[in-house]
């Protein structure tokens, strides 16, 4: 009778390369740039800034925009317009941010996320690792943020990475 050798104890994989572990944990990551945009000419200087910086700095472009669906709202409570339709429009809006990024070699994708915009970048930028947080300023003073808030300070105050706030553009003189 023959003997037939088994083993309980499976073969080990062969481990990898300590070398080429070694390497990867080492190998530089691409920055990551957060845009916060409402896709409005009021986040246009934000924009162009994000756009130059991740030229600059061979950087990835995120761009997060939030639907805030109170802002949405009418007196009485009834929505003016569905969310549906707003994230609709964002979504056509963001695809000529990803063509302008294919136009100039920078890589740009998006996100459209629903709830407080303040809270939704800051958690965005975490998730996704962001290394700065670019978000325009709608210029308003004191007053304005005490009544309305301010997106930009809640995020500057907020944020796990640096944040640069863009104040818009001032038109040219005639």
């Amino acid at each position: 009778m023959t003997a037939m050798a088994s083993s309980t104890n499976p073969v080990p994989a062969p481990l990898p390369d300590a070398g080429a572990r070694a390497a990867n944990e080492t190998a530089p990551r691409r920055k990551k740039l957060l845009l916060a945009t409402d896709l409005t000419d009021a986040s246009a200087s934000a924009t162009d800034e994000a756009f130059d910086l991740a030229a600059q700095l061979d950087a990835s472009l995120l761009a997060v925009s939030v639907i805030d669906p109170g802002s949405l709202l009418m007196p009485g409570g009834r929505f003016r317009v569905r969310v549906d339709q707003v994230r609709d429009r964002r979504e056509q809006e963001a695809q000529a941010l990803v063509e302008r990024g294919r136009l100039t070699g920078i890589d740009v994708s998006f996100l459209i996320w629903t709830g407080d915009p303040g809270d939704m970048i800051v958690e965005a930028a975490e998730a996704e690792h962001a290394d700065m947080i670019l978000v325009g300023s709608h210029g308003r003073g004191a007053v304005g943020r005490l009544f309305l808030g301010s997106v930009s300070e809640h995020v500057v105050r907020n944020a796990p990475c640096p944040v640069l706030v863009v104040r818009p553009r001032e038109a040219p003189a005639p």
